[in-house]
C-alpha cells in the first residue's frame, strides 16, 4: 500500500467554502472538490446537478473534467483529490479511471446521508448479481456488440489507457 501524506488543511478549506458558497449561491449542492499537481490547484469543481440538468455533475466529477482540461491528458496521475465530502461511488470511480494519487475528503458519507445524500442503497446494488437489481440490467447481443471490442483491438491507432 502507498504511503499518503496527511494532506493540505488549507486545500479541505478550500474546497468546504466553494461547497458552502455553492449552497449560498442557490446554484448547487453542497459540493466541491480541487485538483492539485505539484503543490499548486489545477481545477476546483463544484456540484451543479440541478443547475445543469445533469445528474454526473457532482464537484468531483466537474473537477476532474476541468483538470483533463486544463492539463490536456486524460489522465490525473501525479495528482490529489481534495473534496469537500467523501465521494459517492460515481465519484470514487471516476477518481480511478482519472489515476488520481490520493484522495482527501472533509465530510464522511454519514455526514451526507445525515443531509439527505444517502448513497448506501447504490453499495447494496453493486455487490447483488446483475439480474438482482432493483433497476432491471440485462444483457443485450452481447456477440454483436463484440465487434466494438474487436475494432479496438485491431486499431493502430489506439490510445490504451
Amino acid at each position: 500500500m502507498r504511503r499518503v501524506s496527511e494532506g493540505n488543511p488549507e486545500w479541505m478549506r478550500r474546497a468546504i467554502a466553494l461547497a458552502t458558497a455553492n449552497v449560498q449561491s442557490g446554484r448547487g449542492g453542497p459540493f466541491a472538490a480541487l485538483i492539485v499537481r505539484d503543490g499548486k490547484i489545477v481545477a476546483e469543481g463544484v456540484n451543479t446537478v440541478t443547475a445543469t440538468c445533469d445528474p454526473t455533475a457532482h464537484g468531483e466529477v466537474n473537477a476532474i473534467r476541468a483538470a483533463c482540461k486544463t492539463l490536456e491528458t486524460f489522465t490525473l496521475a501525479g495528482c490529489q483529490l481534495y473534496t469537500s465530502c467523501e465521494p459517492c461511488p460515481m465519484c470514487l470511480a471516476a477518481s480511478y479511471w482519472a489515476r488520481i494519487d490520493a484522495i482527501y475528503y472533509g465530510s464522511c458519507a454519514a455526514d451526507a446521508a445525515r443531509a439527505g445524500f444517502d448513497d448506501a442503497f447504490l453499495y447494496e446494488e453493486f455487490r447483488r448479481d446483475a439480474v438482482a437489481r432493483s433497476m432491471p440490467v440485462r444483457q443485450l447481443l452481447g456477440g454483436e456488440a463484440w465487434a466494438s471490442f474487436a475494432a479496438w483491438i485491431a486499431s493502430a491507432s489506439k490510445i490504451p489507457y
